[in-house]
């Protein structure tokens, strides 16, 4: 297995490469902003020289809801909304799926007649509503899920799957440890296992596209999401092709 992290962090990353070296396995770590077009471009670059050929790319980069709007007003006027999270989990997410996807036209179907797959990382917030995190929830929903509904329906005949896992609580480096204990209390956080099996039942001859994974809390496994239904006939006929 060859493998590129890329990572803002790119300390973090290196230390994450050393776990697969350890093991017989090739990683190299690469900086990047997902933010920045350049900045993940040049990276993907650099993966593309490693790797010779990219057969998944998981677009996992996030960052937890910020103070988006002035909550006083300014004695200067109005203020500019901080949109970072957008910026990150929705606009970084898009140009990881972008490059892959560019990719994956340059290649080849591999062993299992795929040119490429794409598992990008959403939420629970892509279906349900947080009061609470407005901003990181449109990305989320809006951004991720829609996209990944819609563009994943269409890339199979390129032969190039895409999906979304959502998961509800993981225990990462977004939040605090004292969050994290009260989700565990109430049952909410997510096994890595069930996570980590979602992810694998996405890859290899799956054909599954175009769908939201639901990773339930607790040891509950997981499941695609069911769509929204139509309200009628005539908002199904809203669904078409544009060529």
């Amino acid at each position: 297995m060859k493998v590129v992290v890329a990572d803002r962090n790119l300390q973090g990353a290196e230390e994450a490469c050393k776990e697969f070296n350890t093991k017989g396995q090739a990683a190299w770590a690469v900086q990047a902003d997902v933010g920045d077009w350049e900045s993940q471009r040049e990276a993907f670059e650099i993966a593309v020289e490693r790797l010779g050929r990219v057969d998944y790319v998981f677009p996992i980069a996030g960052i937890t809801e910020r103070p988006w709007n002035a909550k006083q007003p300014s004695v200067s006027g109005f203020v500019k909304p901080n949109l970072a999270v957008l910026d990150v989990n929705a606009t970084g997410a898009l140009y990881t799926c972008s490059l892959a996807i560019q990719q994956f036209r340059n290649q080849e179907p591999g062993k299992y007649g795929f040119r490429g797959k794409i598992v990008v990382v959403s939420s629970a917030c892509g279906f349900y509503c947080i009061p609470s995190l407005p901003v990181y929830t449109a990305a989320k929903h809006s951004a991720i899920v829609g996209f990944v509904r819609t563009h994943g329906k269409l890339l199979p005949e390129e032969a190039i799957t895409l999906n979304a896992i959502c998961p509800t609580i993981v225990k990462t480096g977004i939040s605090t440890g004292d969050f994290y204990d009260k989700a565990d209390a109430k049952g909410l956080l997510i096994t890595i296992e069930s996570l980590v099996k979602a992810f694998e039942n996405l890859l290899g001859d799956c054909e599954t596209s175009g769908e939201a994974i639901e990773i339930l809390p607790g040891d509950d496994g997981s499941r695609i999401k069911e769509r929204p239904e139509y309200s009628n006939e005539k908002c199904k006929a809203l669904e078409l092709k544009n060529n």
